[in-house]
């Protein structure tokens, strides 16, 4: 279903949300940011691993997307070091414990994917934190580039390792005294 929102048709999705969404072109590649709502719901890359369907993204605008184009972009500049936006990934309880982990690594620190099972206690391990990770919808803005395999070494990224290093490194060259 559509609905006219003046200038430009909006996709409503079944919980009645407007979905919409922009495209920048960064030093990372593309980046489509995907909005309903007012909250920032998708960060995705061109082959981003486990990327909805872009019918489920609406119309492309650049109207809305100031305030995350500019994070972004300060970030990627190097002078960013968390986000300020709003946001509201969809995934199971349990992404979303895992989501909200990363989310609390700090700024040009790592941790590993068994840390994040232990912090999580239960029944979770390192390869359902994996799993969790790899469906991040908010890639940097939920930042699991941070998290590394038990050795540090670089592990799986949804839009792949040299974009993880490219990451890794950003923050290593903007805080030289936290790695």
């Amino acid at each position: 279903m559509t609905t006219d929102t003046g200038m430009r048709t909006a996709r409503v999705t079944a919980d009645g949300v407007t979905a919409e969404h922009t495209v920048l072109g960064t030093r990372l590649g593309e980046l489509t940011i995907v909005r309903d709502g007012g909250l920032v719901t998708g960060l995705y890359y061109p082959h981003h691993w486990y990327k909805p369907s872009p019918a489920s993204f609406g119309p492309r605008t650049s109207q809305g997307f100031a305030d995350a184009t500019r994070q972004l972009g300060e970030y990627l500049d190097g002078t960013r070091t968390q986000f300020d936006l709003p946001l509201g990934a969809r995934g199971t309880a349990f992404q979303r414990r895992v989501w909200a982990l990363i989310a609390e690594i700090p700024y040009g620190q790592t941790t590993t994917y068994g840390d994040l099972a232990r912090r999580l206690g239960g029944d979770a391990n390192a390869r359902d934190v994996g799993g969790a990770v790899g469906r991040n919808p908010l890639s940097i803005l939920v930042p699991c580039h941070r998290v590394v395999g038990s050795t540090g070494k670089l592990t799986g990224y949804a839009g792949g390792l040299a974009r993880k290093r490219a990451l890794l490194d950003l923050e290593r060259t903007s805080s030289p005294g936290l790695w």
